[in-house]
């Protein structure tokens, strides 16, 4: 099985976008599950090598087929794929996003995009009583120099009975904690790609484990699973 992924993708995509209609995804039919079966071997083997250091228990590779039903974008195809790692719940929190699109807009991600409302008042109540931890993973220079900072969609100002003064208020506004690695084009298809993003991924570690001890134990923590 092949570990390096070809141009056939990134070609089909880009092409994709500029003929996005059922009739041209039909006559191309026969390329496109191709291209499916060599992304799909990628997202596999990315897996295994997850595996390899995490208990991670499922891969979902995301449809091409987009739902139009509630947008403005009557498009009925997207014009990348997408594919996320479960990791074993409810001990291990946290997930793993790998993200290919041509025109240097790859990309992959990890930690919690949308956290339920429990989880996500525990995360600030952490941090309003201490983020010195969160602090330090975020300032080591080797996790900052592949992850670079925190990201993810924020409030304006403090959550509800929260101190808008507060010195961590930059964490507990927000509602997201993701960090996010892109790649050009050239990255994504050098035969080294696989192993760079596995080793990413196992450079977020200290941050999952950090999180998954906070999202399964109370403020005086104590296991809450």
């Amino acid at each position: 099985m092949a570990t390096q992924l070809t141009s056939d993708i990134f070609t089909f995509l880009n092409q994709l976008k500029t003929n996005n209609n059922r009739d041209w995804f039909n006559d191309h039919k026969k390329e496109f599950k191709g291209i499916q079966k060599e992304v799909k071997n990628f997202y596999e083997m990315l897996f295994s090598k997850l595996k390899m250091h995490d208990e991670v228990d499922n891969l979902k590779i995301f449809r091409i087929y987009r739902d139009v039903r509630f947008s403005k974008n009557k498009e009925p195809y997207k014009t990348h794929f997408g594919g996320s790692f479960h990791r074993k719940k409810p001990e291990l929190r946290g997930g793993y996003y790998l993200h290919l699109s041509p025109n240097n807009e790859s990309f992959i991600a990890t930690g919690f995009w949308e956290p339920n409302k429990d989880d996500l008042n525990r995360i600030r109540r952490e941090f309003e009583m201490d983020a010195s931890e969160m602090r330090d993973l975020m300032a080591d220079t080797k996790f900052k120099s592949v992850w670079g900072d925190l990201q993810g969609d924020e409030l304006k100002t403090a959550p509800r009975d929260f101190e808008k003064d507060h010195p961590n208020i930059d964490l507990i506004r927000k509602k997201q904690y993701i960090f996010i690695k892109k790649y050009t084009d050239k990255e994504v298809l050098s035969e080294n790609f696989l192993d760079d993003v596995d080793k990413s991924f196992q450079l977020i570690r200290p941050y999952f484990d950090y999180m998954s001890d906070v999202l399964t134990t109370n403020l005086n923590g104590e296991s809450i699973i």
